[in-house]
């Protein structure tokens, strides 16, 4: 006596198909249509990714600097005596925690006027990031001129992520690592506060 197995099935042999019926014939049609649109949708997604972390580090660069600027505008940083590096401390805590403050450069310049502030680049001629305005021991007074006067602030970062993932290169390399410089930069005419 037989004893039948249901999950013992017995496969048909394999059969040549006749070129016509190659055209009719539909199995892994799925994966194929996958393969054609799965490619581009993922290059999407990352480059969506991307631009959405680029544009979150420029937004905290620039609120630090709009937050952190704010004590050179009102006189509070050359009354007080803050130094250079403790204003780059400022800019890092109204930056956030996202922000790695080794990386960061602070240029300051001052003027009498708007015609006497020239913009600084963040790179060198040798595509090296520049250094911070003075030792870090300087006081941001020395740099921000008295009262009424005009100052540009502007931060250089060298964005050490762009190096992880190479499609984020969207700025200049710092030094040939294959990090991206990304520079956030506020101007005013600080008060009367004298």
């Amino acid at each position: 006596m037989r004893i039948p197995f249901p999950f013992l099935k017995r496969s048909r042999p394999l059969r040549r198909l006749p070129a016509s019926e190659w055209a009719k014939d539909e199995r892994g049609l799925a994966a194929v249509e996958f393969a054609i649109v799965a490619t581009p949708f993922f290059l999407f997604v990352l480059g969506l990714l991307g631009v959405g972390l680029y544009y979150f580090t420029m937004s905290s660069l620039e609120y630090g600097a709009e937050g952190a600027a704010r004590q050179i505008r009102t006189g509070q940083a050359q009354k007080g005596a803050l130094t250079v590096g403790q204003f780059k401390n400022l800019v890092c805590g109204a930056a956030g925690s996202y922000i790695n403050c080794s990386k960061l450069s602070v240029i300051i310049q001052s003027g009498a006027n708007w015609s006497n502030i020239a913009p600084q680049s963040c790179v060198d001629s040798k595509n090296n990031m520049v250094g911070s305005t003075g030792a870090s021991s300087d006081t941001v007074s020395t740099y921000t001129g008295a009262a009424d006067e005009v100052v540009l602030v502007t931060l250089c970062y060298q964005w050490d992520l762009a190096q992880t993932f190479s499609f984020l290169k969207l700025g200049a390399n710092a030094n040939g690592s294959g990090s991206a410089i990304l520079q956030a930069s506020t101007a005013f005419q600080t008060e009367p506060y004298s």
